[in-house]
């Protein structure tokens, strides 16, 4: 921790001492402090000092940089997106009054979202036209939080980390090696061995609307051609992980999720895609060779037998204690700017009911398959971040049919940058950087030629007689 920096962690540190239901004299004993000036780091009347860091780490078995890091830029950027609609326009809240509330009372917070959320789903389903429901029976089915959102929430609440599938994978991947078959042979075999589960590669006119299916009936896992090699080892491990690991995934999964339903299946599915990537790329040996190579997401696809997007989403699980890799974010764009996956590591703010900026090169990826493009992009708080992107598919296509193709994003704070193999040759510290927004209705930086949205936040200000760069114009106050 920079000493130069004043560092106040009043309400995390008393989170703490109460889910280790600990006295504030009992810590205070524990840590070498006296109770009073504990009371007043607590209250933020005193910042936590490197010292004082070091001998929480070593008492409470504490990473001090995740202890110190300072993780509510994200959740108040979350609730500044929530406070925008124009629901709350006669009653704004400012963006200090937003931050004091998510460090005092992270748990009104969740509600706030949950509640947000829900109100949503309503407002979309009374504009929508249902005509075989009664009203009761859409305000019932609308009142559900989305079940996507939900999983998303609480992957990212975990940092997309699950140590307890990490060390299983690492475990079983051993003994798969040592078989000396290559990884997609061994999972097979023992598939068949050990479950009485054949696989089997299938022709696309007996497979024409599916990748992979299970026949519970005959014990067959049937993968489509289509699948590329990566893929299959992927989908067959994805197969292991509920043959062998379907306790453990049953048990995180209702831990984290206690309402049976469609999110917690979900979850299930999200953890066996998890076990699957840690078992074709092991913790210890990938990060390892991550840290090697500079994180060069397509050498060490070539390596561990992955494809880009698998390799890109696995790096954004490497938070191990002890050993872990740059925090990244992961997001995945379709062409007209949906974004249909997001992981987190770290900090980025992602919008939770948008897109992303189109001054982000995600877009103008597409225009040059396969290749990678970098951009230093710089968010409206001032913070820096390192992007990388490159366009993928999620199979191969027959003739004439359609080839959907996306893009996954891949990036860190700058700070990390230096780190990669793609920023060599680049002065990071004088970078140009490209301004970006969350998205329209959130970005308040004007004369953007590409802003489709005013922002919700601010007057807009029309002037028949004027027109600027950016088709809107608001006032900035």
């Amino acid at each position: 921790m920079d000493e130069s920096r004043k560092l106040f962690v009043g309400p995390r540190l008393k989170r703490l001492r109460r889910d280790l239901n600990l006295s504030q004299s009992r810590m205070a004993e524990e840590l070498g402090l006296s109770p009073s000036y504990l009371n007043l780091m607590e209250r933020n009347q005193r910042p936590i000092t490197a010292q004082v860091l070091i001998r929480l780490a070593h008492a409470y078995q504490l990473d001090p940089r995740e202890f110190a890091n300072d993780d509510h830029g994200r959740t108040v950027s979350e609730l500044e997106e929530v406070f925008a609609d124009p629901l709350f326009r006669a009653t704004p809240v400012a963006r200090l009054e937003l931050r004091e509330t998510v460090e005092s009372a992270p748990s009104l917070v969740d509600a706030i979202n949950r509640l947000y959320r829900a109100y949503q789903a309503l407002r979309g389903a009374r504009e929508a036209v249902m005509p075989n429901l009664s009203d009761r029976d859409r305000a019932e089915d609308a009142a559900q939080v989305d079940p996507v959102d939900r999983v998303r929430e609480l992957i990212h609440e975990a940092k997309n980390h699950f140590p307890e599938l990490d060390e299983a994978a690492e475990a079983l991947a051993s003994d798969l090696a040592s078989s000396g078959h290559d990884l997609f042979f061994a999972i097979c075999e023992r598939l068949h061995a050990r479950h009485g589960i054949r696989v089997r590669v299938m022709p696309i006119d007996v497979m024409p609307d599916s990748l992979r299916r299970y026949d519970h009936h005959r014990r067959q896992l049937l993968i489509s051609e289509l699948v590329d090699p990566s893929g299959r080892t992927f989908q067959a491990a994805y197969q292991l992980a509920f043959a062998e690991m379907r306790e453990t995934i049953d048990a995180l999964a209702a831990r984290l999720e206690p309402a049976d339903g469609p999110a917690r299946r979900l979850l299930r599915v999200s953890f066996g895609n998890y076990f699957a990537g840690a078992l074709m790329m092991p913790y210890a040996k990938f990060h390892a060779a991550a840290e090697a190579l500079g994180y060069d997401v397509e050498v060490l696809g070539a390596r561990f037998g992955a494809s880009f997007e698998q390799v890109a989403h696995r790096l954004t699980t490497l938070a191990r204690a002890g050993a872990r890799g740059i925090p990244f974010f992961l997001v995945r764009v379709d062409s007209a700017g949906n974004v249909s996956k997001r992981f987190s590591s770290g900090r980025f703010p992602f919008s939770q009911f948008g897109g992303t900026c189109p001054l982000w090169n995600l877009h103008s990826t597409f225009r040059t398959p396969g290749q990678v493009a970098t951009q230093v992009i710089e968010l409206p708080d001032g913070s820096r971040w390192f992007s990388v992107a490159r366009t993928v598919k999620r199979a191969f296509n027959p003739w004439g049919a359609p080839d959907p193709r996306f893009v996954v994003g891949l990036g860190c704070e700058l700070k990390y940058a230096h780190r990669l193999v793609y920023a060599r040759g680049l002065d990071l510290l004088s970078a140009e950087a490209t301004p970006i927004g969350i998205n329209c209705r959130l970005c308040e930086r004007a004369a953007c030629p590409q802003r489709a949205a005013p922002p919700l936040m601010h007057a807009l200000i029309v002037d028949e007689m004027k027109r600027g760069v950016s088709p809107f114009e608001f006032d900035a106050t």
